[in-house]
C-alpha cells in the first residue's frame, strides 16, 4: 500500500489509445490512457465505465449529443450505452478510467485499436 502519483505514471508511457493498468480495487480495474482524436463507436454490455479527464478535455459522443468533460470533471457511461471518446484541436487528454476487470476495450466492437491486455504500471 503505496500512494500512486498519476501525473508520474501517465510519463511512463506514450502509446494513445492504449490503457495502462495502476492498480485492482476487488474485480476492479484502475487504467490510465492517453488519447489523441477519434476512437470507435461501441458500447459494453455488462459494465459501466467511468472516465476522469486528468488533464486536456474530452468530448463524449452519444447518438443524441455530445458532453464536453474538462480537466478534474468524470463521466460515467452506463452499461449498454453506445458512446464515441475523442479530443478536438489535436489535443492529447490524459485519462483516469475505472471499470470491471476483463471489460473489453472497445465493448462489442472488434477494431484494430482494441487491446486484451493492459500492461501494468
Amino acid at each position: 500500500m503505496q500512494p500512486i502519483n498519476i501525473k508520474e505514471k501517465h510519463s511512463l508511457f506514450t502509446k494513445q489509445w492504449h490503457p495502462h493498468r495502476i492498480a485492482t480495487v476487488d474485480n476492479m480495474q484502475v487504467l490510465l490512457a492517453k488519447i489523441k482524436g477519434e476512437f470507435v463507436w461501441h458500447s459494453h454490455d455488462d459494465e459501466d465505465e467511468l472516465f476522469q479527464v486528468i488533464k486536456g478535455t474530452l468530448y463524449m459522443q452519444f447518438r443524441d449529443r455530445t458532453e464536453i468533460i474538462k480537466e478534474g470533471e468524470m463521466i460515467v457511461i452506463p452499461k449498454g450505452v453506445e458512446h464515441n471518446p475523442l479530443t478536438k484541436n489535436d489535443e492529447e487528454v490524459h485519462l483516469l478510467l475505472f471499470e470491471k476487470l476483463n471489460t473489453a476495450h472497445t465493448g462489442n466492437v472488434k477494431h484494430e485499436r482494441t487491446q486484451t491486455e493492459y500492461p501494468l504500471i
